[in-house]
């Protein structure tokens, strides 16, 4: 009960910061979507990270970690702390100027407004909203798993989670973007804290960092966990280009437009990459660690090591501090729930009319009723997959890929004067085709999936005896380390086209983002060229012609 109850006086906190930025607020739509874009420069860095470090982050992470070993770092860590800087410097300052310049509240108005089109914007808008949803559910499966795990089960996960949409529902219905933001920068503070003092405590439980490596170095069963044998070389690459998402979430797009001052994304370029491995580091290392200390568990089952092994190896009262650090990042979504409220507010109701008819109270209040039926939304899924996804999984699948897969549109329109919003159709065709294909696939192979065996076991040495016996071997020979389940063709007469392993769908062994990525960039520039582009007074507007070239 302690833990639970420190994760609950946790809750209040952030409760409070959200009620406390409603008085705060202004009965305007622009104070409350994007906090009448003047937030500081530490509360940015620090909401903008803490933005996009969710229950993925740290619960997700350190499931696949258990199952993978510390090769997960280099799947996400590695390319996420040079692909994120670089795409908010160039993309996120241009969105900025943009916004400030015109302003745009979201993407969609950018996109409608650079390429003259209403209903390719209502696609895309409803094609972002429906990618985004399974990464707020995401917040839920992580709520549920943390108060079940630290509470000893006397939360359950359906409680749990509902504990936490209602929490982060309350908030961001209260604070708007400016609650949102207050809110982040307090939890981004306190897991980022919340990492070493667990590596440190846990690792001196265990008989120190040295004893443990040395310990599962030497265990035929965990041995591989700390290589990257089970990651394949193809994999490995494919996930360069999952970070290319970041960008493109609908919450990390809208929290650039709220800086006061350009100069601001300067400290986040810097100090980005330092607080994703603050965070990853300790999330994949405690990850591989419970791999020795609680085996068998299953994919759902593996995202709650983390809590598993701070109830085991530290006081109550610090597990429960620590707990609360872990809820912090769960609790991260409040900025998808904040940006799916903000674009149905002002990608629907604002652009068919619903501001000029009621005014800027109904268009606040419009986006308050979205956010309550986002979070309940989110947590009827997240009861419906317990135990049945990874958390890891479900976010690469479906928001990752996704997302990653509409860069092109994005560095089209910002940077290239040709696109055309009849590229930017097609290359979203594409990408909603894409995401339904490879989940329909999944489910499809579901039944074929290779499952991992159980551990070996060492086998009985039955030497002859007698005076002919031969003499015994000095000692018997270590079990052989399981190895992971081969994935096997989901239709063999395409041969390795599509490929299905114990809990992805492949492409040739690429991860379906690759060619998605790929594919949605031909799409780009083909069709761009093949059509029409936007009148000369919009090419003007966003791509100024030079003094030289005008004369």
């Amino acid at each position: 009960m302690i833990p639970a109850l420190i994760v609950f006086a946790y809750l209040c906190i952030v409760l409070y910061i959200g009620v406390f930025a409603f008085r705060k607020g202004k009965a305007s739509g622009e104070d409350f979507f994007l906090a009448s874009r003047g937030l500081g420069p530490y509360v940015f860095l620090l909401s903008l990270f803490g933005t996009n470090m969710t229950a993925f982050a740290i619960l997700g992470s350190s499931g696949m970690a258990y199952a993978r070993g510390v090769g997960v770092y280099g799947l996400m860590a590695s390319a996420s702390g040079i692909v994120i800087p670089l795409t908010i410097f160039f993309i996120g300052t241009r969105l900025w100027w943009f916004g400030k310049r015109f302003g745009h509240m979201t993407q969609v108005q950018f996109l409608r407004d650079r390429w003259e089109c209403g209903g390719i914007g209502t696609f895309i808008f409803a094609l972002t909203a429906a990618m985004l949803v399974p990464y707020i559910v995401i917040a839920v499966m992580g709520g549920g798993h943390t108060l079940e795990a630290v509470s000893g089960g006397w939360v359950s996960y359906e409680v749990g989670g509902a504990i936490v949409a209602l929490v982060v529902m309350g908030y961001v219905f209260f604070g708007g973007m400016r609650g949102t933001a207050w809110v982040n920068t307090f939890q981004t503070l306190l897991f980022l804290s919340f990492g070493t003092a667990a590596f440190v405590l846990i690792a001196r439980s265990l008989g120190g960092f040295d004893q443990i490596m040395e310990s599962m170095k030497n265990n035929p069963r965990t041995a591989a966990l700390l290589t990257r044998e089970r990651i394949p070389a193809e994999e490995f690459f494919s996930y360069m280009f999952i970070p290319l998402s970041s960008i493109m979430f609908p919450h990390i797009s809208i929290m650039c437009l709220t800086a006061k001052r350009i100069g601001h994304f300067k400290k986040t370029v810097i100090f980005y990459p330092l607080c994703i491995g603050a965070i990853w580091v300790p999330s994949v290392y405690l990850g591989v660690v419970a791999a020795s200390q609680f085996p068998g568990l299953k994919p759902g089952e593996a995202d709650d090591v983390i809590i598993r092994l701070l109830t085991a190896h530290t006081p109550e009262v610090v597990a429960g501090i620590l707990g609360a650090g872990i809820m912090a990042c769960v609790m991260a979504s409040d900025s998808q729930i904040m940006a799916l409220s903000t674009m149905f507010t002002e990608d629907i109701f604002v652009y068919y009319g619903g501001k000029e008819r009621f005014g800027d109270r109904v268009q606040v209040w419009t986006g308050r009723v979205f956010v309550v039926l986002i979070a309940v939304v989110a947590y009827l899924i997240g009861v419906a997959l317990k135990d049945k996804e990874g958390i890891f999984e479900l976010a690469i699948r479906f928001a990752f890929s996704g997302f990653a897969s509409l860069a092109p549109i994005m560095l089209a329109a910002l940077f290239w004067k040709r696109s055309t919003k009849w590229g930017a159709l097609a290359a979203s065709l594409w990408v909603a085709f894409a995401v339904l294909g490879t989940w329909w696939l999944h489910n499809y192979s579901e039944p074929i999936a290779p499952k991992p065996g159980p551990p070996p076991q060492p086998s009985a040495v039955h030497a002859p005896s007698g005076p002919d016996a031969p003499t015994p071997p000095p000692a018997a020979q270590p079990p052989k380390p399981p190895q992971p389940p081969k994935p096997v063709q989901i239709f063999p007469a395409l041969g390795d086209l599509f490929l299905r392993g114990p809990t992805n769908v492949t492409i040739y062994g690429y991860l379906p983002a690759m060619p998605m990525v790929l594919i949605s960039a031909l799409l780009m520039v083909v069709v761009s060229l093949l059509t029409k582009p936007p009148s000369q007074k919009t090419l003007d507007k966003y791509f100024p012609p030079t003094e030289k070239a005008t004369s």
